[in-house]
């Protein structure tokens, strides 16, 4: 009797074990939400529990080493479609994830450790993203897409905080310019920055021009 009651307990937890793993679902996703994790908690649960090392993250063309991160970013096309920023594997912000907007839409990642540390859309004046800006603290890791228009939040103190993060092309924007950049606070070093100038002769969108996109691996 007894080995019977063992043998009909083995079965049953087989079974709830091919029945768990026989379920396609988002594991993560569903035990932030049992834990009442937010959005932005449940994509740095996702980031510490990102599998597959042989596989390139963020679509690019090989695997990042160890000691480097995976990082992609695009900005906005015209006004229509938003921004991406793809950080390790996980995009934590995009038009799908519904956390882009017309504006500065920034990620934050800490340089010592590569946590995510926070993003944010920044679609105020030029005040608020200063005031934003300011608080980042030195040695941080910081992911730029611009979306739409930007030239009203770059104030020449805004402008002067990216120049010190390591940006070189942030004081030459002007109205509806498409831009990304990834550089570090405190370091005056950037990792890597792009632009494309918006010209009614040139643009590919009417009133916009292309978007544009940089990535790689690079060093924590």
């Amino acid at each position: 009797m007894k080995h019977a009651l063992w043998y009909f307990a083995a079965v049953i937890a087989i079974l709830i074990t091919w029945h768990i793993s026989s379920r396609s679902f988002d594991i993560k996703t569903r035990a932030g939400n049992l834990l009442g994790f937010n959005d932005e908690q449940q994509m740095r649960l996702q980031l510490r529990l990102e599998s597959d090392p042989l596989q390139p993250k963020c679509n690019l063309s090989r695997v990042c080493p160890p000691n480097q991160f995976a990082v992609k970013i695009t900005s906005g096309a015209a006004n229509v479609v938003g921004p991406k920023i793809c950080y390790e594997g996980q995009n934590i912000m995009s038009h799908v994830r519904n956390n882009v907007g017309r504006g500065l839409n920034i990620v934050v990642v800490d340089g010592e450790t590569g946590n995510l540390d926070g993003y944010r859309l920044l679609s105020g004046n030029s005040g608020a993203v200063l005031a934003y800006l300011s608080q980042i603290d030195p040695g941080m890791f910081v992911f730029v897409a611009s979306y739409d228009n930007v030239e009203d939040k770059l104030s020449k103190e805004v402008r002067e905080y990216f120049v010190e993060m390591g940006s070189t092309m942030v004081q030459s924007i002007k109205y509806r310019d498409s831009w990304v950049f990834a550089g570090r606070v405190g370091t005056r070093k950037k990792l890597f920055e792009t632009i494309a100038v918006s010209d009614e002769k040139t643009n590919i969108f009417e009133g916009w021009p292309e978007a544009v996109e940089v990535g790689g691996c690079y060093p924590r």
